[in-house]
């Protein structure tokens, strides 16, 4: 059990993701940062002052935090862009693999229809070659 353990963790998915999921935790708390201490006031600034980030209402004993929601809409639009321009960036710079066509079998419909075809083909082709006209 150890042993496949120890395969399992040695592979280079495996090590990839975890780097992609600590990076990406680690961003996330930068893209945070950057919307409610330079977006939210920037927007506050556009509406009035108003800080949107302590808008909220009760219903009952409920509370819904509508700026809340709207930070993490910013939030998510923001990182969803980021990863966006990352995507495009890298498949800039990754040489593009030549999908090379696989060879398709054609079945014995199209080779009868082919033989067919190059027939009526070939017999139009020696009555103009003869000068004659084609039989209507």
């Amino acid at each position: 059990m150890i042993k496949e353990f120890k395969e399992f963790i040695s592979r280079g998915n495996v090590l990839d993701l975890a780097v992609g999921v600590i990076i990406g935790s680690a961003f996330t708390s930068i893209v945070k940062a950057l919307v409610n201490y330079l977006i939210n006031p920037l927007i506050g600034l556009c509406v009035g002052g108003i800080d949107f980030s302590d808008w909220s209402f009760k219903v009952f004993d409920a509370t819904f935090k509508i700026g809340s929601f709207v930070n993490s809409v910013i939030n998510f639009l923001i990182i969803a862009f980021v990863v966006f321009l990352i995507v495009k960036f890298v498949n800039k710079l990754m040489p593009k693999k030549e999908e090379e066509e696989e060879e398709v079998i054609p079945d014995n419909t199209e080779l009868y229809l082919k033989e067919i075809r190059d027939a009526l083909v070939n017999k139009s082709d020696s009555s103009t070659f003869n000068n004659e006209e084609p039989n209507k």
